[in-house]
């Protein structure tokens, strides 16, 4: 398995197939909240095995802190696989390339202790994003 930095408008097809099979399939976050105003904005990221997308994020930075944004891997790679861990690795060397020092990002409270294993810590309470419980997390790199 391999992340890829989107390049091309079929990479950005595969990311979008994939977090619309996770959030709005799987977690029935509406498609309008779920692809936003900020997609131009990202640099979106696909996690590859073999040819086929098993796994999406993006990343922006506001206020020259990194956000973490739309991480998802499909079912069948979830299980210890470190599929999910791929992908924030990934994105953690390429936030670091553009001198970003700081990431946070907003966790579904189930997939806190995913994050807290990268070394993110919780830094809110918990809310509802899209109608699921969120918490946010940050760490220094």
């Amino acid at each position: 398995m391999h992340v890829q930095l989107v390049e091309n408008e079929q990479q950005l097809e595969d990311a979008y197939s994939v977090r619309k099979i996770v959030f709005v399939e799987e977690q029935l976050v509406p498609l309008e909240e779920e692809i936003d105003d900020f997609e131009a904005d990202a640099a979106h990221f696909v996690l590859y095995d073999e040819d086929q997308a098993v796994g999406a994020g993006r990343f922006r930075i506001i206020e020259g802190i990194g956000k973490v944004e739309r991480i998802c891997v499909l079912p069948s790679h979830r299980t210890d696989r470190g599929s999910g861990r791929q992908i924030m690795k990934f994105i953690e060397k390429f936030a670091h390339s553009k001198g970003v020092t700081s990431l946070k990002l907003n966790a579904q409270t189930h997939a806190e202790g995913f994050y807290s294993k990268l070394g993110y810590q919780t830094v809110s309470d918990i809310f509802l994003d899209a109608g699921i419980p969120h918490v946010t997390m940050k760490k220094k790199i």
